[in-house]
């Protein structure tokens, strides 16, 4: 028999499996939101998608139909029973199940041959950040496309002079163009989250010339260090006078907060260090 999200509850009723809070465990059980997140997303017979957390196999099951390979981690062995039945009817899924964040991607994806790397999930909300800078840091992804707490969501995607941006969101700005391309009530999942969720669309983009990363990050993050702040607080430890000839330039001083500036304006000042 066919699986099928609205299945799952049912299933894990009849493999007596208990939800683990300690793993951010939050299944999709609407199989119209999956299809929504699956057609405003180009995955075709050329595209490996990564799939961190596939829970019981919902997202996997229509994901495995489109793409060339699935590569999922999952770090709760227990669930290796439901998976293997749940997605028995395809042969181009793989599993690890390890932790994520220990886990050695670029070797992994050795064994593939793809046009397309994407990463396409229902991230447990506790690690959402580190899953993202461990994929940016450690292998040239193409697209990302998560289902994340709508707060953190709003701050992955938030613009200057708004109270969602802060030093994340430059630094995924940097790599990406970021934009929510759904709303997800907290209904769609077994448990219910005491939150809603949003999707994000993470699209590679052309990177701004920078003389140091190291640089540019150091600088972003210390800029945002007390977000209520100047730049002349948070800065001390910088050579101001180069720092306020760049914002000069923009029609800012030194008593703008990090918070005020566009990506473009951290690029330029890191260029001046």
């Amino acid at each position: 028999m066919e699986y099928s999200p609205k299945k799952t509850k049912e299933i894990l009723e009849q493999e007596n499996f208990n939800l683990k809070k300690k793993f951010g465990q939050n299944f999709i059980i609407d199989e119209n939101i999956i299809d929504a997140i699956i057609s405003k997303v180009d995955i075709d017979k050329n595209t490996l998608v990564l799939e961190i957390g596939p829970g019981a196999g919902s997202l996997t099951y229509k994901l495995a139909k489109y793409a060339k390979n699935v590569l999922c981690y999952e770090i709760d062995t227990t669930l290796k029973g439901i998976l293997s039945n749940n997605l028995k009817e395809y042969n181009n899924i793989d599993i690890i199940y390890n932790d994520f964040l220990k886990q050695d991607i670029k070797q992994d994806l050795k064994k593939y041959s793809y046009d397309k790397l994407y990463m396409i999930a229902n991230l447990p909300y506790y690690i959402t950040t580190p899953i993202l800078i461990k994929i940016i840091e450690e292998v040239n992804i193409d697209k990302i496309v998560v289902m994340v707490q709508k707060e953190v969501g709003n701050r992955f995607k938030a613009k200057p002079n708004t109270k969602d941006y802060n030093s994340l969101s430059v630094y995924l700005n940097y790599y990406f163009d970021v934009k929510k391309i759904l709303d997800i009530s907290r209904n769609v999942f077994i448990p219910k989250p005491n939150v809603d969720s949003i999707v994000v669309e993470f699209s590679k983009k052309e990177r701004l010339y920078l003389k140091n990363e190291k640089i540019f990050f150091k600088l972003v993050r210390d800029s945002f260090k007390q977000k209520r702040k100047t730049l002349k607080n948070n800065l001390k430890d910088y050579d101001l006078k180069k720092v306020e000839e760049v914002l000069k330039k923009y029609n800012y001083d030194l008593s703008v907060r990090a918070e005020q500036l566009d990506i473009i304006i951290f690029v330029d000042i890191a260029n001046n260090l």
